[in-house]
């Protein structure tokens, strides 16, 4: 496999005006340098200093960096409170302003003050020589605030070898027997994103039994292990778990204080007002949720939210949607919405005893909440405007410049998760970090900064784009789309080491580029060819080789690192393998019925055991994997579904048997053949049935197959014959129970000149039948990407020329889209560009063999009009001709946000396909140019189709290029 090699050098074709992410240089080392500070060695083993008066929150975490060092070396500090004794190593921690070590430090001149006073969320590390008296050499991590100083500590355990997905992910930890620092001064700085964090939902079946077996339900000692691993990924805020019946405050009072304790910022979900999580309404109250006829039961239900949240750090959220997540009203009643969001606040300073702006609130533009904020609905200055993407990963809306004044700011609601239209995805990871890269990147450039927000389901298994999405909220500019590559080899390094990184790299971001390709939920037979470019074979295909090499690489891990491997890569890898085969088989299956193969009902049993294989590989990741630790957790349900929400039980797909004749009888199906022809069908004693494949030249110098079947019982003798000296066959004939496929070639030398015609005969059962093979000579000069049988497939990325301007830039984004790479425009929140002849513009050459009348097919990300501006414009033209503009949009209306067909459609299958239509005056070389008009819009590929273009999910592979 060489992909990872491949985006890499692709990765490099961006606009070199953005500077890429800083290499991870480390400034732990195993080896001790001049003036190191020892952590741990064989000699010594620093002694860990703290004021207690310091936060809870920093106190705890550096108890975790205590039991951190123990992990990793096996030798544990001595943790000292508010005692500073001789030592020749000590790590003070400590919280500007909060701690006594700190401002000890500050007053002798150790640490500037000016580096973290008023800073959000900063620390600083760093060595000290005789910092205070009788400690020789201090590691002092020192924070602005208190998680500011709890991520400098977890910064430390990562660095020594302690993953933040430790527990999560059962990563290994990276025993050392010596630890040094390098000595200097190390920050992170602040994060660009001012709080970042997850969304636990849709967590039953899965997450909810695996807590239930493992702490007794959702409760603060399940919460602690989410809000540890959110503060080592640097991350600050949550939304527990909703789902019927959790419910956060009430399940254990201690969830709250807890989270407090650690510094989680806890908000309830955008349909949760008033810190109430929904399902205490129907278990406490009852009654009609309606504001206009149960307004003052509410009031003092919403009440009651904000009186138990005491002086917990947290985020209100206001506003009100209908019952059970749906639209409040038919209507988009905009008063009645101020009204409630003005008592709402009014309940907030009462309680408080301040005025409502000093409590944090936001309001959620979720779904049809938006059509309030469309009609010019606005909130007070002091409430955060949180902003929603489609659920699918598309950004709905985001905001005007003369917008981002608001003095709350923005935020974004992301989802790797979904219950809800066109089908719920909640199974597995299929979501691409370089989808989350390109939509986060457009919200970050249009100024939402304030808190970004990602639903993650389970937890398990998204834990590659959770660390992705909280990595690149801390500072989206340090990771560019060049960048991405890279991302991949250094997770996979941090958590398996140096020897398989940029193997275990190039596995995860194939597999999830294919998972992404339509979700597992939304496979079935019908989803991928079986006939036309061998779609459903190499989607197949593609997944068998992840596989192989997966195991391959399992066999060679350490046992301490095969479980967190498996978890991460493996099983995800041979899960969807399963699934993606069991679709792909139930589909021959079909066909196979169709045209009376005997083959038919072998597929039924190969159906039925990749049914059931999927069942034991649920089994061995909840019975086998880490003695049974991970229980439930993949009993989502995901086979079988027929709407939007999961079946009662996974559902086998449909299957057929068939009756078949009791001796044999020949049949046979010609790849791209002139016509379905399965020549078993033709009657004894009428003329032999004639079919042609399509034509074969030599620029392409294409391999199509034959398939020879038997459609009845016992062994099929046959035999394959070329009428032509120089037609190639890979077999002749043979005997056989079901089926075998004969590839056809030319032997080019040999050809004859012309356009000539040749045969192949096919015998066998007392029947024969001539194929012809046309093959096509003329042709005009070739260069570019050439045309094969009336198509022409362009990826995106493999352009021959690109034109940017002062002002725009085309950048590939690596192994973005369902087959290769992609390109966009940078900036994204430049305004629309009038085309000129200086506008920025990339090339495609191509050849195409007849002059005559083309359709272009631009394959995009199903982006939304997030501008709302008449939708997001490109333009397309042939050599000369004049530019068509093209809105990707056009005709994109959702009422009162009900799902549309085109949408359900875009989201299904990942892509748009916008399509122009153009005439080509002389056959051979021409040229396709892309114009800018909008930002925000992400080319895949183009297809062009010259009359021969066949049906397919993915469309045809790219073409043959000539001249590069």
């Amino acid at each position: 496999m060489k992909l990872l090699s491949t985006i890499l050098l692709i990765g490099m074709l961006t606009c070199s005006v953005f500077a890429g992410m800083a290499e991870n240089n480390s400034y732990v080392f195993e080896e001790k340098g001049e003036a190191f500070f020892v952590l741990s060695d064989m000699e010594y083993t620093a002694s860990l200093l703290i004021n207690s008066d310091d936060s809870p929150s920093v106190t705890r975490a550096f108890g975790d960096l205590q039991e951190d060092i123990y992990r990793v070396t096996g030798r544990k500090p001595e943790l000292k409170y508010d005692e500073v004794s001789t030592a020749k190593y000590a790590v003070i921690a400590g919280t500007l302003g909060q701690s006594k070590l700190i401002d000890d430090l500050v007053n002798r001149g150790h640490i500037d003050k000016q580096e973290l006073e008023g800073k959000w969320e900063k620390f600083i590390i760093k060595t000290v020589e005789n910092p205070l008296p009788g400690i020789e050499n201090a590691l002092v991590i020192a924070g602005s605030d208190r998680r500011g100083t709890v991520f400098g500590i977890y910064d430390v355990s990562e660095k020594i070898g302690v993953s933040p997905w430790y527990y999560w992910a059962d990563v290994p930890i990276k025993k050392k027997n010596q630890i040094y620092i390098k000595p200097g001064t190390y920050t992170d700085g602040e994060p660009v994103v001012k709080y970042r964090g997850i969304f636990i939902n849709d967590e039953a079946p899965a997450l909810r039994n695996w807590a239930i077996e493992n702490f007794g339900g959702l409760n603060h000692k399940f919460y602690s292990t989410v809000y540890e691993l959110l503060l080592r990924s640097k991350a600050n805020f949550l939304w527990p778990a909703m789902w019927l019946p959790s419910m956060f405050y009430v399940d254990d009072p201690l969830n709250p204080k807890v989270a407090d304790e650690y510094g989680i910022v806890i908000s309830t979900t955008h349909h949760e007002p008033m810190m109430r999580a929904h399902n205490e309404w129907n278990h406490f109250y009852g009654g009609e949720w309606n504001y206009e006829t149960n307004k003052e039961n509410l009031r003092e239900f919403w009440r009651e939210g904000v009186e138990r949240i005491g002086d917990y750090e947290t985020f209100v959220t206001v506003g009100m949607r209908g019952d059970g997540d749906l639209a409040m009203t038919d209507e988009t009643a905009t008063e009645l919405l101020e009204t409630i969001i003005a008592d709402q606040r009014e309940i907030i300073a009462d309680v408080t005893g301040k005025p409502a702006s000093e409590t944090p609130q936001l309001w959620a533009i979720y779904k049809e909440v938006q059509d309030y904020w469309d009609q010019g609905m606005r909130v007070d200055d002091d409430i955060l405007i949180l902003l929603c993407n489609d659920n699918w990963g598309n950004v709905s809306l985001l905001p005007k410049e003369h917008e981002l004044d608001h003095k709350a700011g923005f935020g974004m609601y992301y989802h790797f998760n979904y219950v809800g239209a066109p089908v719920s995805y909640r199974w597995h990871n299929v979501t691409q970090i370089e989808r989350v890269w390109e939509q986060m990147k457009i919200t970050y450039d249009f100024g939402v900064k304030e808190l970004w927000l990602v639903n993650v389901g389970d937890i398990k298994p998204m834990e590659f784009p959770i660390s992705f999405f909280l990595d690149f909220a801390w500072n989206p500019e340090a990771i560019q789309a060049g960048d991405l590559p890279n991302y991949y080899i250094n997770w996979a390094e941090r958590k398996f080491g140096d020897t398989h990184k940029h193997d275990i790299a190039e596995l995860i971001a194939l597999y999830t580029k294919y998972n992404a390709r339509r979700t597992h939920e939304m496979l079935s037979p019908e989803t991928y060819s079986i006939e036309n470019y061998r779609e459903a074979d190499r989607i197949i295909n593609d997944f068998r080789l992840l596989l192989e090499r997966s195991k391959e690489i399992y066999e060679q891990m350490p046992e301490t690192h095969k479980s967190a491997f498996y978890q991460l890569v493996l099983s995800p890898i041979e899960m969807s393998s399963n699934l993606n085969e069991l679709y792909v088989t139930a589909a021959k299956n079909r066909l196979y019925a169709l045209q009376g193969r005997a083959s038919t009902n072998i597929y039924v049993d190969k159906v039925r055991d990749l049914f059931f294989k999927d069942d034991e590989l649920t089994r061995q990741f909840h019975e086998d994997l880490e003695d049974g630790k991970w229980n439930h957790m993949m009993s989502q349900n995901r086979i079988g579904y027929t709407s939007w929400n999961h079946p009662r039980a996974n559902i086998m797909p449909a299957v057929s048997y068939i009756h078949i004749p009791n001796k044999p009888k020949l049949g046979f199906e010609v790849e791209y053949g002139s016509e379905a022809v399965w020549a078993g069908f033709s009657i004894e004693g009428e003329p032999t049935f004639s079919d042609s494949f399509s034509e074969f030249d030599p620029y392409n110098q294409q391999e199509y197959y034959v398939d020879i079947f038997n459609m009845g019982e016992g062994r099929l003798i046959y035999s394959v014959e070329a009428k032509n000296d120089w037609i190639n066959l890979s077999g002749t004939g043979g005997s056989i129970e079901f089926d075998e496929r004969v590839y056809v070639s030319i032997d080019w030398e040999k050809v004859p000149d012309g356009n000539p015609v040749g045969e192949i005969m096919i015998k066998g059962a007392g029947q024969e039948h001539q194929v012809k093979i046309p093959v096509r000579n003329e042709l005009p000069k070739a260069s570019g990407f050439v045309e094969n049988n009336g198509v022409v497939s362009i990826g995106a990325a493999n352009f021959t020329n690109k034109f940017d301007s002062e002002e725009l830039c085309w950048t590939v984004v690596p192994n973005l889209g369902r087959e290769s790479s992609s390109i966009i425009v940078e900036p994204f929140n430049s305004p629309t560009q009038t085309l000129s002849e200086n506008s920025p513009m990339v090339e495609y050459e191509f050849t195409v063999f007849d002059a005559g009348e083309i359709t272009v097919e631009a394959y995009l990300s199903p982006t939304q009009d997030f501008k709302k501006q008449g939708g997001l414009k490109f333009a397309i033209s042939i050599n000369d001709e004049k530019p068509q503009i093209i809105n990707m949009n056009e005709g994109e209306i959702v009422p009162d946000y009900k799902y549309a067909d085109w949408w359900m459609q875009s989201v299904g299958n990942q892509i748009k396909i916008k399509t122009s239509r153009h005439h080509i005056n002389e056959p051979g070389k021409q040229t396709l140019k892309l114009w800018v008009v909008d930002t925000g819009i992400v080319f895949q590929k183009f297809v062009i189709d010259a009359g021969g273009l066949r049906e397919s999910y993915l469309g045809p592979p790219e073409s043959k290029y000539i001249g590069r």
